[in-house]
């Protein structure tokens, strides 16, 4: 296929996922800014007014970033994995891998979709939290680049697990058991700095934290971590989850019957 058709096939997949986040948007859209607003009223106002200042700011404040980066990255997972599923369950997915479309534009489709949906979540996240406080980004550009590259990073990921999944409850193990946990642990409610020296080397190890910090630094102009090493660890992630990706879909592993 040249590069015309390459282009088509890309917009017509970006345009179909894009599409499918628009049309259900009861179930895409509505329910993180619900959940944000539950979180910015209960820990920002109620709870953050107890625990006073974390890191030489307002607690709401804090966690600003963190849950902005918690939506964009639970909405770009769920997205892809959801989606590619569908497609895998519906049998259409074999449609496409034998048609003369390239492994790395299917790919790219379904990942810009995913991307998509995070941003989309992410600037709704944004303007409920600015229904609580007011915050001035500090860095715009280290501020898109990290939301894109968690975005990408996680779609990815989420992309592998529809791969293997084979019924509707797989799609939901990985986020459940593993997602939800490592965001929670990865600094989104708390600065690591107050956790024991053996749990702060444990810290290390979860991919979310370069992610929230390096978005808190972005917006706030603060992290627990060198935004160079976050950068570094959220690149790595990111190339090692693509080859996986490409590789899985070059096989046509638990893609064709």
């Amino acid at each position: 296929m040249n590069a015309a058709g390459n282009w088509e096939a890309l917009k017509t997949i970006v345009f179909r996922e894009v599409h499918r986040i628009l049309r259900i948007w009861g179930q895409t859209l509505v329910p993180p800014a619900i959940t944000m607003t539950l979180y910015f009223a209960i820990f920002g106002k109620l709870i953050g007014a107890r625990i006073g200042e974390m890191d030489g700011m307002r607690y709401i404040d804090f966690i600003v970033p963190g849950l902005i980066m918690m939506a964009v990255i639970q909405n770009s997972y769920g997205n892809i994995v959801s989606s590619f599923f569908g497609a895998k369950f519906q049998r259409f997915i074999e449609e496409l891998l034998v048609s003369p479309t390239p492994n790395w534009v299917i790919l790219l489709g379904y990942t810009l979709g995913a991307v998509a949906r995070g941003l989309m979540v992410g600037a709704i996240v944004l303007v409920v939290a600015m229904c609580f406080t007011r915050i001035q980004v500090q860095h715009p550009l280290i501020t898109l680049m990290t939301l894109l590259l968690s975005s990408v990073m996680f779609a990815f990921a989420g992309f592998i697990n529809a791969v293997y999944a084979k019924k509707f409850d797989d799609i939901a193990i990985v986020p459940t058991f593993i997602l939800t946990p490592l965001t929670y642990l990865g600094g989104v409610f708390y600065s690591v700095a107050l956790l024991p020296p053996f749990w702060q080397r444990a810290s290390e190890l979860n991919p979310i934290l370069y992610t929230v910090n390096a978005f808190r630094y972005g917006l706030l102009g603060v992290s627990d971590v060198p935004l160079a090493t976050a950068f570094a660890v959220m690149l790595g992630f990111t190339v090692v989850l693509g080859l996986i990706s490409m590789h899985l879909l070059s096989r046509g592993k638990g893609l064709r019957a």
